[in-house]
């Protein structure tokens, strides 16, 4: 997005999306709504360390994004998406999915539960 915007402007302003999501994210608001889900039901909010973790892992990102083809760029995420569920029954997909409507089958695979 905005390619003509020196890079220095446009990772300012992904970092601007990336900390008022962070915000938003630990709004009583969003704790509620991540509370519903059964794997999140102690959930008080994410840590200050979390948020700077999620902050920088995102700059990382931005820079490696910056330097590759986009379909490269895509690739890998795809890859990290699917390690990241192989690995831990968890990725951002999962977390929007869940969010945006909740598959019961998913939950209980996260879970650790078999059929």
């Amino acid at each position: 997005m905005a390619p003509r915007l020196p890079f220095a402007a446009r990772l300012l302003l992904a970092m601007a999306v990336e900390v008022g999501w962070e915000i938003f994210e630990n709004t009583q608001f969003m704790i509620h709504a991540y509370r519903t889900q059964a794997l999140a039901v102690g959930y008080s909010g994410d840590s200050i360390l979390n948020s700077l973790s999620d902050t920088l892992m995102m700059c990382t990102g931005f820079f490696i994004a910056s330097r590759l083809p986009w379909w490269l760029t895509m690739a890998l995420a795809v890859a990290l998406e699917a390690v990241a569920a192989a690995v831990i029954r968890d990725n951002l997909s999962l977390n929007i999915l869940n969010f945006v409507h909740p598959v019961a089958a998913i939950s209980r695979w996260q879970a650790g539960f078999h059929p």
